[in-house]
Formats: structure tokens, C-alpha cells, sequence
């Protein structure tokens, strides 16, 4: 082995030796130091795998589908698609846009990819052909992975290199061709800085931003990740998340790999949250992330008992409220833990394993971190402000920068995340909001997420979203927009049951003065994207049509 990978397998095996001691490894931990020559997928994950007959990636699917892959059959599947790539004339710094789903050729051609030196874009499959004829270009991608079923959406586009899942024709080259090839391990061609892939970001405040990482800041970077899991060597990790967006790379490619462990995926066309239960116990899942949308989801479907095999369970993707936190623990006695990161980071906070949570909390710093909470008016540290990043040195686990145009530093020549949170003194934080989403009522600070917090408690509400809306007096007041549970109609009633509900968990200026039942509007990713709702509420062209506060007497006193 090389003397990287020894130095990767050090460090994590330090991490997995300080569960429920966060704090010791907070002040212990070390990055491992890799520089020059270096290749995550051959200086790691070859170097564990290629002897190896442990499951690496066990994927299931509703129609009965269960195909089950060892970690050597996966050093040999990329080696072989790796040499096919080549003979197509791909290299070293080309962009291979990948649009699969969870099926045995994501995972073969992002290690493949990896392996010859070109730079992966996982791509959503929800995708459509006006968004790739922007993105190609953007990203200078010089060839296309696709299913049958997508190939229509390249239809018009010109320029790279057109790869399918199924048969040849037309322009389309078979990836199947692949597996005649003898699997020849590949020579590492890249160097630690040099970047292995491209994201757009979710783009829930604006257009997407194409962020770029290298062989370091997410192969090497998501130790942080992998110790906020819990995965450890021999688990069986279930994360739920489409390809194309980072969470997916997060923990159901480097996390788990990192580990040792097995990926598991479960595909279905629509998510049934008792299908999922059942497959938690069925695959004697140990450790389970899952967005808190899901999490809804399956407390709605009834939780019954822990699954057997279940020791870690998390959240990631947007805030947990406290209460689906506690309904989870009061029916499996595990608690959800909750963290943080970005597109553009790995896991940069965290409840970690063994450690106290406190509900409402992201946690605190992941081990290797170096975070700063600025207050945007001041520009001074604060207990009240906003997450920065320093740059010198560069960390291990942030991305290298944004391609065209957008700047990773500001003028204080720090990362700003544009998320807001707040430190106690035993150095938890708590989610605020985007500094795009907080606004002022009567001269108060709001933060959405605090106001939606307390909105999802109520039976009624399955998702909220609160925004300014106009008012004369105030300059603004919270509007709260809401998707209702089944069985509850959209009607004067409810809406009194839902405002009497925050009235009575919210301080007075805190108070949610409107409420609209609609769905909501989301990326593709399924983040809500209140800046929709934000314009929706000074558009003079829609009609609105919501309840408010001061129509209920009922609320008076």
C-alpha cells in the first residue's frame, strides 16, 4: 500500500476509536498529509478492495431486484471501464456528466472515472434538456453517461461523447463494451490538488454555482462525514438520496467506502415509508440517513419497533425539528442526530456518535474543522453571525473554488457559507437560517426555520415555510405557507387550529400573522425555495388568498 493510503487508514481508524469522546477528538485529530501524486480511487479505495471479497454495494429494488457486489468485483468493473474510457478517447481534466440513478454503473463509472483522471458531474436524472444545454457548456463536458430512458434529453446537443447503459445506435456507444476488456489496474495520473468532481449547487436563493473539489477535499475530506455516521468497517449504511446532488457522494460513496463498510441502496419509483421499515430490518441496516422529510414520513406511516440491527441514525439536508427528534426516541430509544454541511463542504458540524444532542442543535464542530461565526453587520467573531471558513491554510474538506465567475473568498479572505446560526456556551450551534431568508417585523430579527420549527408540531402541518409578507404598519410580518396532512381540509378551521398553535409555542413578535395552504415550491433536490415565495408575496398579478391573524377574534387576549 501506499504511503497515502496508510496515512487515510491512520487517521480514520483515530476517528473510530473516539466515539462519545467529540472533544477529544476535536483537540486530537490530524488530517493525514498527502500531497503530489495522488489518487483516491487506486491509493485508497483499490488498495483496500482489490483482494477483498467483503460487500461493498448491496442494491435492492420493489421489483424484487437484489444484486450484490464485493469490493474486489468493484476494482475489476472500474479497471475494465477505465481502459474503455481511454480507448474513447477520454483522459486526464475532461468532464464525464454522469445521469444514472442508484444502479451498479453510477458506482462502477464514477471509481472508472476517477481512475483515468477526468473529473465527474453526477447530474439528477429529474433534469430536462433546457437545463443540460446550460450545464454542458458550463462544464465543458466532453462526455455523457446516460439510461435509455434519458437519452432523448441530449437530443440537439452536439459536441461530446454519448454513452448508454443499453444497446448501441445512432451515436450512442454501448458501456456494456466495457466488460470484454481485461481489467489492467490503472497508473495514478493525478496529483492531490487536481480536481475529481463538479457540482452545481441546489440553487435555492439563486442560480446554481458550479463548485469544483479535488482529490482531497471530498475523498479525503469526508473523514469528517464518516465520524458524524458512525459508519464503521462491516456496517451496512442506508442513505437516502439521488444521485447528482452531494449528499449522495456524501454517504453513498465516500463515507461508507472510507469505512469499509457496505453501501445499500433500496430503489422504488414512489417512497413508501413502511417499505422502507421493512427493509431496514430485512437488510440488518446499522446506520441510516435520512432527510427530515422522510423522517415525517415514516412517523406518519407509525414507526413500530427499531429495526434490529440499528445502532446510528442522522439527518442532513435541512434542519431537524425537535419534535420529530423526540417522537423517533420515544419509539426506538435512538436518537436522530443532526448535521451540517454544504455542496461546497463535507460534514462541518455535528451530533457526534456517543455524544449528548440537544435538540434543536446541529451539534458542534466535526474533528479537523476550523470555523469561525462572523456577525455580518460587525464583521466581528460572535456568538450570533454567520459560518466562515479560513483559507490560509486551504481546509482539507472545502471545495477549490466556484467555476465561472463567483468567488470562494470575500474581502476578509474567508469562505462565507451564507447560513447563520447561533453558539451556546458549551459550543453547540443552532441553525438560524440563510442570510437571504432572515427578515425583519417590527424591527425584529426572524429566522424562518425558528417559526417553522413550531408550525410542524402541529398535526395538520406535513411542511412549512415561512417569508415576509408586506404589511402597512410592520413593514412586514411572517406568512407561513403550509402542505397539509391528508384528512385535513384547507378551510377557516384549520387555519384557526394552526395559528392558535404557534400563538401558544411562539413569543409575540415571533407570532405568524398569515397562513396559505399550497404546496411548496422545491429544487430538485427537494429543498424549499423560499425565495419563490418571497417574490409570490410582491407580485401584484397573484391573487392571494390566506388567512390572517387579525380575522380570528378567536386569538384575541
Amino acid at each position: 500500500m501506499s504511503a497515502a493510503t496508510d496515512a487515510i487508514r491512520e487517521a480514520r481508524d483515530a476517528l473510530l476509536s473516539w466515539r462519545g469522546e467529540g472533544d477529544v477528538a476535536r483537540r486530537e485529530f490530524r488530517w493525514p498529509e498527502i500531497s503530489g501524486a495522488f489518487n483516491w480511487a487506486i491509493d485508497w479505495f483499490d488498495a483496500i478492495g482489490r483482494d477483498s471479497d467483503k460487500p461493498a454495494l448491496w442494491i435492492r429494488d420493489t421489483e424484487g431486484g437484489d444484486e450484490r457486489h464485493t469490493y474486489a468485483e468493484l476494482v475489476e468493473r472500474s479497471d475494465r471501464l477505465a481502459g474503455w474510457l481511454t480507448a474513447q478517447g477520454l483522459g486526464k481534466g475532461d468532464t464525464v456528466m454522469l445521469m444514472l440513478g442508484n444502479q451498479i454503473e453510477l458506482w462502477e463509472a464514477m471509481l472508472a472515472v476517477m481512475k483515468i483522471g477526468a473529473v465527474i458531474l453526477p447530474t439528477a436524472q429529474a433534469l430536462q434538456p433546457l437545463d443540460l444545454a446550460d450545464r454542458i457548456p458550463a462544464a465543458g463536458v466532453r462526455a455523457v453517461v446516460a439510461n435509455p430512458e434519458d437519452e432523448h434529453k441530449f437530443d440537439g446537443i452536439e459536441g461530446p461523447v454519448f454513452i448508454t447503459t443499453g444497446p448501441a445506435h445512432d451515436r450512442w456507444l454501448p458501456m456494456a463494451d466495457a466488460a470484454s476488456l481485461p481489467a489492467t489496474p490503472r497508473e495514478v495520473v493525478t496529483d492531490a490538488g487536481d480536481p475529481v468532481l463538479y457540482y452545481f449547487t441546489s440553487g435555492t436563493t439563486k442560480d446554481p454555482k458550479l463548485v469544483v473539489h479535488t482529490q482531497l477535499s471530498y475523498p479525503v475530506g469526508h473523514l469528517s462525514t464518516m465520524y458524524f455516521i458512525g459508519v464503521r468497517p462491516g456496517d451496512v449504511h442506508l442513505n437516502i438520496s439521488s444521485p447528482g446532488w452531494g449528499k449522495h457522494a456524501w454517504s453513498s460513496f465516500f463515507s461508507p467506502w472510507l469505512a469499509e463498510a457496505t453501501v445499500f441502496s433500496f430503489n422504488y419509483h414512489r417512497f413508501d415509508a413502511a417499505e422502507m421499515l421493512r427493509q431496514l430490518e430485512d437488510a440488518k441496516v446499522t446506520t441510516f440517513c435520512a432527510p427530515p422529510t422522510v423522517w415525517r414520513m415514516m412517523i406518519q406511516a407509525n414507526l413500530g419497533a427499531k429495526p434490529s440491527a440499528l445502532r446510528e441514525i442522522v439527518g442532513a439536508g435541512e434542519p431537524l425539528n425537535p419534535e420529530v427528534i423526540s417522537t423517533v426516541e420515544r419509539a426506538w430509544g435512538l436518537t436522530i442526530r443532526d448535521g451540517y454541511g454544504q455542496t461546497e463542504t463535507t460534514c462541518t458540524i455535528g451530533n457526534a456518535p456517543g455524544e449528548p444532542v440537544k435538540p434543536g442543535s446541529m451539534g458542534k464542530l466535526m474533528p479537523g474543522v476550523d470555523a469561525r461565526i462572523i456577525d455580518p453587520d460587525t464583521g466581528e467573531e460572535s456568538r450570533h453571525g454567520e459560518i466562515t471558513f479560513g483559507l490560509a491554510p486551504w481546509p482539507y474538506n472545502l471545495m477549490s473554488g466556484y467555476i465561472g465567475g463567483a468567488e470562494t473568498a470575500q474581502a476578509d479572505g474567508r469562505y462565507h457559507s451564507s447560513d447563520l446560526v447561533t453558539v451556546d456556551d458549551e459550543g453547540y450551534i443552532t441553525y438560524v437560517g440563510r442570510t437571504d431568508d432572515v427578515f425583519k417585523a417590527s424591527d425584529y430579527k426572524i429566522s424562518p426555520f425558528e417559526l417553522e420549527s413550531a408550525l410542524i408540531e402541529h398535526p395538520a402541518v406535513v411542511e412549512a415555510a415561512v417569508v415576509p409578507a408586506p404589511d402597512p404598519i410592520r413593514l412586514a410580518v411572517p406568512k407561513a405557507y403550509v402542505k397539509l396532512a391528508e384528512g385535513f381540509a384547507p378551510d377557516r378551521d384549520t387555519a384557526l387550529s394552526i395559528l392558535r398553535h404557534a400563538k401558544e409555542r411562539l413569543a409575540p413578535y415571533l407570532r405568524v400573522r398569515r397562513v396559505e395552504f399550497a404546496d411548496l415550491p422545491k429544487t430538485i433536490s427537494g429543498k424549499v425555495r423560499r425565495v419563490v415565495l418571497r417574490a409570490r408575496e410582491h407580485d401584484s398579478d397573484v391573487e392571494v388568498s390566506d388567512f390572517r391573524y387579525e380575522d380570528f377574534p378567536e386569538l384575541r387576549g
